[in-house]
């Protein structure tokens, strides 16, 4: 039960948080003035924090019921680790700080931590996924054919951004959005996308030694009953969120939140 749940949240995060990640990576295309990177930023604003509750119940489940693992992958992929965290704080305090200030070059600069981050975040976890793969997960793979896996997971990430953006965006931006991601329909592309997405989390799952590392049963009969509760919780607070913000998102909504903050 605790594997199903720990790739539940896996890939929850990744067809969730992977959508705004890409969008991230492809501003600059996406958005070519200051008013288009607003508007395609007021595609994910609302929506990242929830999205990266689904990552932080990844580490929960990983910390409680695959200890030796946790270990094992911090310990062993600790470079990895810390670029990823480093990327993903440079990606959010771009997001949440680019409406503090009322000046270009700043909004300039909180744009380019966007972009910046969210490339780190995306090579950082092909970085790790290659390695998974490949059966390495104890040290950051260095074998140049393995390695090759990174792009593909990049163009999987960028694709299914785009794919989002195409479905929150109007007028020329989902134009624009859609030139790249398909041309069987942005729906048709996010569901492909969001498979691709579980399918990587499935395999690269498949190849870490879960059953292995299980914490003790004294441990897991109080962490299964918890995370078999909170699960619904989670699951519920995410499609009341996603059902708040389906309406195309404009460029009040960005300025409507960088106003209350």
């Amino acid at each position: 039960m605790e594997i199903l749940l720990l790739a539940f949240y896996a890939v929850g995060y990744f067809v969730l948080g992977g959508a705004d990640i890409g969008v991230g990576m492809l501003l600059p295309y996406l958005g070519r003035t200051a008013d288009e990177r607003r508007r395609v930023l007021s595609t994910i604003t609302p929506l990242f924090l929830g999205n990266e509750v689904w990552l932080v119940a990844v580490a929960g489940v990983l910390t409680g019921a695959f200890p030796l693992l946790e270990g094992r992958l911090l310990s062993g992929l600790y470079p990895v680790v810390v670029t990823l965290l480093i990327g993903w704080i440079v990606r959010d305090v771009g997001l949440w700080t680019r409406g503090r200030v009322d000046w270009a070059a700043w909004r300039a600069m909180c744009d380019t931590a966007v972009v910046a981050g969210s490339w780190t975040v995306v090579l950082s976890w092909g970085w790790m996924f290659a390695g998974f793969l490949s059966g390495v997960v104890d040290r950051p793979l260095t074998e140049p054919v393995a390695l090759l896996g990174i792009p593909a997971i990049a163009v999987l990430f960028a694709t299914h951004g785009l794919a989002f953006a195409a479905l929150r965006l109007r007028g020329r931006l989902r134009t624009r959005a859609r030139g790249l991601s398909g041309t069987s329909g942005a729906g048709v592309t996010f569901a492909l996308t969001s498979g691709g997405m579980a399918l990587l989390c499935v395999s690269a799952g498949l190849r870490l030694p879960l059953a292995q590392t299980t914490a003790d049963p004294a441990t897991l009969a109080l962490l299964t009953p918890a995370l078999l509760v909170l699960t619904p919780l989670l699951v519920a607070a995410q499609v009341c969120m996603w059902w708040m913000f389906t309406r195309p998102a404009d460029a009040h909504t960005l300025r409507n939140m960088e106003t209350s903050n």
